[in-house]
């Protein structure tokens, strides 16, 4: 199990080398994702493999082969060897879009049918056995890990992304032309209780985080914008922009503290860490 978090400061973090090198896969990771709890790594690859990693030993625990309906999008469920993967193939004709799996015994519990195009947000809540996926369909499907029915459905404009909040009591949607919705995740169908504008971009979204602390949102777009919001008014505190490796989105998430941003996926092989701290003084502008 993870011991207590340690809090970052400018010298902690410059500090800092790699500690461990997982050299087994040399391909593109698709995604990954960090348990909440537990010491663990999950990681969907182009070769339609799963990877389970224990990184507090720098260990390769399980690797499993997804050939027929392949890998994409991946994230843990609470418990720590049980993972939920997008499909890539077959989409339109089986309508498997989703995967619960147990990487114990390589097993697949559920199948969760409804996109008919890749989903390209996941995300499972904190507080329960709920979970959301946003797809090229242009919907966001509220799901239930413990049924196969999807229990809502919301029809959007553009390529979505979606979060919840650390409590679980809120999710953000981000869609095209900067628009973020904000819904109380127990009354959803009511519609979002506020909405944010990122003005002037209207790229699309390609993915959408809440800060630990509750206080920051953070929100990548697919010409290579960052962008750091307050959670609650939704002033764009900063906005920048990188220069991305060919066909490579920018990836972009804060330490658990909520002190930095961490930002990858550009031309050369580093990346960014910045003190948000540092931002909100300099209240830094678009391309800066």
């Amino acid at each position: 199990m993870t011991s207590s978090l340690t809090e970052l400061d400018d010298d902690l973090v410059r500090s800092m080398s790699i500690g461990a090198v997982f050299s087994e896969f040399g391909g593109k990771i698709h995604s990954i994702d960090f348990h909440r709890k537990d010491d663990l790594l999950v990681t969907a690859s182009e070769d339609d493999s799963v990877r389970l990693y224990d990184i507090a030993n720098a260990k390769l625990l399980k690797t499993t082969s997804h050939k027929k309906h392949g890998t994409d999008r991946i994230c843990f469920t609470h418990h720590p060897s049980s993972v939920i993967c997008s499909s890539k193939y077959n989409l339109e004709s089986t309508g498997e879009s989703l995967r619960y799996l147990s990487m114990y015994d390589n097993r697949c519990i559920r199948y969760f049918k409804g996109h008919k195009q890749r989903v390209v947000s996941l995300c499972m809540s904190p507080i329960n056995d709920s979970f959301m996926s946003g797809s090229l369909d242009h919907s966001v499907r509220i799901w239930d890990l413990r049924v196969n029915a999807c229990q809502g459905i919301l029809r959007l404009r553009g390529r979505p992304a979606v979060a919840y909040d650390q409590q679980g009591l809120v999710f953000a949607v981000a869609m095209e032309g900067g628009a973020i919705k904000l819904f109380d995740s127990r009354s959803y169908d009511k519609g979002p209780f506020d909405t944010f504008l990122v003005g002037g971009d209207t790229a699309e979204v390609c993915d959408i985080k809440f800060s630990n602390d509750g206080k920051s949102m953070l929100l990548t777009t697919t010409n290579n914008n960052i962008y750091i919001l307050d959670a609650y008014g939704g002033e764009k505190r900063c906005g920048f922009s990188l220069e991305a490796s060919p066909g490579t989105p920018i990836e972009a998430t804060f330490t658990p503290d909520g002190k930095y941003m961490v930002a990858g996926g550009f031309k050369l092989p580093y990346v960014i860490l910045v003190a948000l701290s540092t931002i909100f003084r300099c209240r830094c502008d678009e391309g800066t």
